[in-house]
């Protein structure tokens, strides 16, 4: 593990850095097309007034290396928050270095000092250098739930509906 690496929180003033990574992930992920953020969403949605979402980012120097973005849920089971971890990525030269471990460790620490009952995310079934680096961080699969999403035009005909 490098030791010149440094986990801290992202601030509103990282917010081009965030999005490149948010761009180099959607590389990655061959869904560059799918990108329309702008820095300006995330300044407005992750430090607004408002903020729905946080995020950690991995620096080596003045490099940002990679990154993590999460956000609370709920669950009614367990009558706790959760912690949602959206996008965990780690550039590609900086990969095997300890960084994903480190941010996940991160992340899990900050889910036990908010309380949280669960922390989860989700993992594209290709990806299986993610999967296995889950698996050895104690993850579970779980292979009975489906992921459902509901955007655009079926967005708006599902609000309609009210």
């Amino acid at each position: 593990m490098n030791d010149s690496i440094r986990v801290v929180e992202g601030r509103v003033e990282d917010a081009p850095v965030i999005l490149s990574l948010i761009k180099a992930l959607a590389d990655y992920e061959k869904l560059s097309h799918q990108v329309v953020a702008t820095e300006a969403d995330i300044e407005r949605w992750l430090f607004g007034a408002k903020p729905v979402a946080e995020v950690i980012i991995a620096w080596e120097h003045d490099d940002a290396v990679g990154f993590a973005l999460f956000f609370h849920n709920f669950s009614t089971f367990l009558g706790r928050p959760g912690l949602y971890l959206e996008d965990l990525f780690v550039r590609r030269e900086w990969r095997g270095r300890g960084i994903g471990r480190r941010l996940l460790s991160h992340l899990a620490g900050i889910a036990l000092e908010r309380g949280c009952g669960r922390f989860e995310w989700a993992v594209l079934d290709w990806n299986e250098p993610a999967i296995a680096f889950y698996h050895r961080m104690g993850a579970e699969l779980l292979h009975d739930w489906r992921i459902c999403r509901v955007t655009g035009d079926a967005l708006a005909t599902l609000a309609s509906l009210d």
